[in-house]
Parts: structure tokens; sequence; C-alpha cells
């Protein structure tokens, strides 16, 4: 897993995961490393111009293939697209910005996975638990801030 291994060769972590080594692969995972929470779109644009031969698609095949393999996370929050970070092994959880988007992570709200408790007689086994915070980032608050009038502060 990345967690374990944070600084190990893109292409060791790759092969170590079971898939073959490619270049778009390695720079899909070197995409993912300098921008956690990207979109597909995102990893694309970052790579297009050191490999100008990848295709959308093969981004996206990277990607899927990564988060199948358990090297990447999906996250999905509603209204927005989907995004992909390195950050797997743990139970951590996400805010959302509601005024520009922004994602970050949450480290585990109340400890051991998954975080949260079931009520007893669900019949369920619960593995993970996936929690989004929704709010106002720093910056979009600074900026609403600093739109206001000067008598309305």
């Amino acid at each position: 897993m990345l967690d374990s291994r944070p600084d190990a060769p893109a292409d060791a972590l790759i092969r170590d995961a079971g898939l073959r080594v490619t270049a778009t692969r390695v720079a899909v995972l070197e995409a993912l490393r300098a921008r956690p929470h990207a979109t597909a779109d995102d990893v694309f644009d970052g790579i297009r111009g050191a490999l100008p031969g990848t295709s959308k698609q093969s981004v996206y095949n990277a990607l899927g293939d990564f988060a199948d393999a358990g090297l990447a996370r999906r996250i999905e929050p509603a209204g927005h697209a989907g995004t992909f970070e390195l950050r797997v092994g743990d139970n951590h959880h996400h805010v959302v910005c509601t005024g520009c988007g922004r994602i970050e992570d949450v480290d585990c709200v109340v400890g051991a996975a998954p975080c949260l408790h079931m009520p007893e007689g669900s019949g369920f086994l619960i593995e993970t638990a996936e929690v989004t915070f929704w709010g106002v980032c720093s910056d979009c608050r600074a900026t609403s801030e600093a739109e206001k009038p000067r008598g309305s502060r």
C-alpha cells in the first residue's frame, strides 16, 4: 500500500499492486502524488504535456485499475466529479467546500475503523464508514468577507 511506502518508486508500487507498469500508469500515479483529490480530467491535464500521446481514456483506465487494485481510492462527493487519492489503508473522511469544491482529508473522527457504530441487529458486518463533511473553506470565507460592503462587516 502506498501509505506504508510513500517514497517508493511509482513502478514498484504499481508492480506490487499486481499491475503491469506502463508510462501512463507511472505518470498517473505521480500526478496523484502531486495533487491528491484530483479528477481524471485534472490528472489528464497534468500529464498530457509529458506524455503527448496519452488519451483521456487511458488515464480513466489507469485510475480505475488503481482503484480496483487498492492502490488508489475513488471518492464521489454528491454533486461533484469523482476524485482519486492515493491515501488508502486507513478509514479517513473528507471535507468539501461548498464554495469552491476543494476537498481535504479528515482523520478518523472517533478512532479505529469504521469510526462510527451501527445499531445492533442490522445484520451487516461493517467494514468501513464513509463520512463527508460539508462547509466553507477559509479561502472562500475570506473572499466572502472581502466582498462585503464596508458597513456590513
